[in-house]
């Protein structure tokens, strides 16, 4: 069943005060940007709020991390301190299909896609260990090269140690500390 990809007035309400709260308390995320601009952005394309509050819903506590001035977009990566509350999924559904047996409930791929998100790269991973630490307890899987994918693995990273690690598993392989952070431009 489809679900209907807006918000009510009072969600979206709700939402631009929780995203205004978390970028006033993290400024060291963003220093040089301002909230008004990016609400007036957010507020004329009510797809990308929906995708935020799908975001805020499984607990990834977006935030504002990058503007990229050439293309005019605002980048969004869940900041929550460990992996968001979309756990215990495999990497993508050609996994989740392999499974015989104990198959959960869903994969990381197609649930961002449902939310109108990506899973965040190595890359972009990275960066957003450069504003904080996270995945402490937990790890997130990254998007992973066709090479690597198409030989059965697929890519997760954490932070242990002060320090950044990438791995790789199964992309069949699920763990209930292993969930994936997107990232929504605007």
């Amino acid at each position: 069943m489809k679900h209907k990809k807006e918000l009510s007035q009072e969600q979206m309400n709700e939402l631009l005060i929780s995203l205004k709260n978390r970028f006033e308390k993290n400024r060291n995320r963003h220093e040089d940007l301002s909230w008004e601009k990016i609400q007036s952005k957010l507020e004329s394309q009510p797809e990308k709020l929906w995708s935020l509050f799908q975001m805020e819903e499984t607990g990834g506590e977006p935030d504002v991390i990058d503007y990229h001035q050439k293309t005019d977009e605002y980048v969004f990566f869940d900041c929550s301190p460990e992996s968001p509350m979309r756990r215990s999924l495999c990497y993508d559904y050609p996994a989740w299909e392999s499974r015989k047996a104990n198959k959960p409930e869903n994969n990381c791929i197609d649930k961002a896609s449902e939310m109108g998100i990506e899973i965040l790269t190595e890359e972009q991973y990275r960066q957003l260990q450069e504003k904080g630490k996270f995945d402490l307890k937990t790890s997130s899987w990254i998007k992973t090269p066709a090479s690597i994918r198409e030989l059965g693995g697929a890519l997760f990273c954490d932070r242990r140690y002060n320090t950044v690690f990438t791995y790789h598993n199964g992309a069949d392989s699920y763990y209930a500390a292993r969930g994936f952070r997107g990232v929504l431009k605007v």
